[in-house]
């Protein structure tokens, strides 16, 4: 379990800027905030147009859109990545607490939320 451990530090603090810059830029477009109001009424600032253009796209505005960039690449190595972390966390949460129940139920309830909120709000 120490080397899973390990891996997890290892895999989490390699990809972590990258999972930050993607949390910190989706955030935004879910509210459009990379995005000039059609009525004027708001203009995007330039660095969150640009930091969603490289959210969107793996290129800054202005430069060549390459089908297969070297960030598009190393981004889908940070996606398999944050998804070997999850899953060496959650059985870490299992392994090293007290109240399994308590991990089991968190667990549970991170999965219904999104789903019942997405059936809720359709």
């Amino acid at each position: 379990m120490k080397q899973l451990r390990q891996l997890h530090l290892y895999l989490g603090v390699l990809f972590a800027p990258l999972l930050v810059f993607f949390s910190a830029t989706g955030a935004w477009q879910l509210f459009g905030l990379h995005q000039n109001a059609k009525d004027g009424s708001y203009a995007a600032p330039s660095p969150l147009v640009a930091m969603a253009a490289v959210h969107k796209h793996s290129h800054l505005p202005g430069t060549l859109n390459q089908a297969a960039t070297p960030l598009r690449w190393f981004s889908l190595a940070a996606s398999l990545g944050l998804i070997a972390t999850t899953a060496l966390g959650i059985a870490m949460a299992f392994r090293y607490t007290a109240s399994r129940a308590r991990v089991a139920g968190c667990l549970a309830a991170g999965t219904a939320v999104p789903v019942i909120l997405l059936l809720i709000y359709r």
